[in-house]
C-alpha cells in the first residue's frame, strides 16, 4: 500500500538524529517549555523571517491563541474560506466570534480576493487566508483590502511550511501567523504541535500569556489564558526536521514534476502554481469529473489517494448556519466534488509515482463508469 502521506518514512529517514535528540531530552529531565522549545521557537521564527515564535499544543490552538491575541471575541466576525480543514473555523468559534465564509479561486483553491470586500461588515475584525495544499494565497490584494478596512490578517500556514510569496515566506506577511506540526505536515512532529509567529512584540507577549494560564510569572495570571504548550520532545524532533525542510520540500517539488509530466495527457486537471510563488506541495491535488471512481480504482490497486476536503465547512451539519444568503460558494462546492490528493512525500520514489501515473492512465483510457 502506498499511503497519501507517510510520517513513518520521514522518521526512518532521519532516525539516528531524531533518536539522539529525544534521548537528550529524556536524559535532561525537563519536558515542558525548556531549552529545546525556546531554541526551536527562535530557529523557526528566523526561518520564516519574523521576530517572535510561540510554541503551542497544536495548529488549532495556534489559531485560537492568535485570534485571542488580536482581541477578537464575541460579537466580532472573521472572514475565511469554507474550503479548508474545519480547524480554521473551529478556532474562530472558540473565541466566540462568528466565521464568515467566502469562495475560493478555482485555479489555486485559496481565498478569492475579489469576494473579500463584499463580505466585510461593521463587525468584521480579521481575515484568515489559508495557504492550502502548500500554495500561498494571493496576499497582496488581501492585505490591501484588510488595511483599507482596519482588519487584522491572520495567516493559516498549517500546510505551507517554507512556501514563498513574492520573495518572502508565508507567515511573514500578516499581523500574525499560525502553523501546525501534525505528523503529516511538511514539518511534522511525532505528535501534536503548533506555533504562533509575529513581528509585533505586543501580540507576541499576549500570545505567550494566553498559552499558559496568563502567567507573566509562575502562578500569577495577568490575563485569562489556557494550557497549550509545545513540549520538549516534540521541539527536539522539530529542530532536527527543520534542518532538512528545504531539502525535503525540494524533493516534493521534484516528485510533483514527475506527476506533471506523467499525467500531462490524461483527463485529470493538474495543480497550478501561482506566479512568483513557491508551492511546497504538501499535497498533490488533481481534479477529475470521475473522482470517486478513480479513488476507488486506486484503492483497489493499493494506492491511498485521499480527498481534501469532501464536504465544505458550510455544508457540514454543525456549520450550515454560517453561509449567508446570496453568497455564492460555487467554486468551493465544485472543488469538493472533484479534488483528489495523490500520494506525495519526500521518501516516495519517482518509480512509485510512475507506477501510480500508469494506473491513472489505464483508468483514464478504460471504461470505469
Amino acid at each position: 500500500m502506498i499511503l497519501c502521506s507517510n510520517p513513518l518514512a520521514q522518521y526512518q529517514a532521519h532516525k539516528a538524529e531524531i533518536d539522539a535528540a529525544i534521548q537528550k531530552v529524556l536524559d535532561k529531565g525537563w519536558y515542558i517549555l525548556g531549552e529545546e522549545t525556546s531554541a526551536f521557537e527562535a530557529e523557526f521564527a528566523a526561518y520564516i523571517g519574523v521576530a517572535h515564535g510561540i510554541g503551542v499544543g497544536n495548529g488549532t490552538d495556534a489559531l485560537h491563541v492568535a485570534l485571542a491575541a488580536c482581541s477578537i471575541g464575541p460579537g466580532d466576525e472573521v472572514i475565511t474560506v469554507s474550503h479548508t480543514a474545519v480547524a480554521t473555523v473551529v478556532a474562530i468559534e472558540l473565541c466566540g466570534a462568528t466565521p464568515v465564509l467566502v469562495d475560493i479561486e478555482p485555479d489555486y483553491y485559496t481565498l478569492d480576493p475579489l469576494k473579500l470586500e463584499a463580505a466585510i461588515s461593521p463587525r468584521t475584525k480579521a481575515v484568515i487566508p489559508v495557504h492550502l495544499y502548500g500554495q500561498p494565497a494571493d496576499l497582496t490584494p488581501i492585505l490591501e483590502i484588510a488595511r483599507k478596512h482596519g482588519l487584522k490578517v491572520i495567516e493559516d500556514c498549517a500546510q505551507a511550511h517554507g512556501a514563498v510569496y513574492h520573495g518572502r515566506r508565508v507567515g511573514a506577511w500578516g499581523d500574525i501567523a499560525c502553523f501546525s506540526f501534525y505528523p503529516t505536515k511538511n514539518l511534522g512532529a511525532l505528535g501534536d504541535g503548533g506555533m504562533v509567529l509575529t513581528n509585533d512584540p505586543a501580540l507576541a507577549e499576549r500570545a505567550r500569556l494566553l498559552r499558559e494560564y496568563g502567567w507573566a510569572e509562575r502562578y500569577k495570571s495577568e490575563i485569562s489564558g489556557w494550557n497549550s504548550r509545545l513540549d520538549e520532545v516534540q521541539s527536539a524532533v522539530l529542530r532536527i526536521k527543520l534542518r532538512h525542510l528545504d531539502d525535503d520540500n525540494a524533493k516534493r517539488a521534484g516528485l510533483a514534476a514527475v506527476y506533471d509530466e506523467s499525467l500531462a495527457n490524461t483527463s485529470l486537471v493538474p495543480p497550478r502554481q501561482r506566479s512568483e510563488t513557491t508551492h511546497v506541495r504538501h499535497l498533490y491535488v488533481v481534479r477529475s469529473s470521475r473522482r470517486d471512481k478513480l479513488q476507488m480504482f486506486l484503492k483497489e490497486h493499493g494506492i491511498g489517494a485521499l480527498i481534501h476536503y469532501p464536504v465544505p465547512v458550510h455544508l457540514q451539519p454543525a456549520y450550515k448556519h454560517l453561509i449567508r444568503n446570496g453568497k455564492s460558494m460555487k467554486e468551493t462546492e465544485r472543488a469538493a466534488g472533484e479534488v483528489l490528493s495523490l500520494p506525495i512525500y519526500p521518501e516516495l520514489t519517482g518509480k512509485e509515482i510512475a507506477g501510480i501515473s500508469e494506473l491513472i492512465r489505464s483508468f483514464d483510457g478504460g471504461n470505469h463508469d
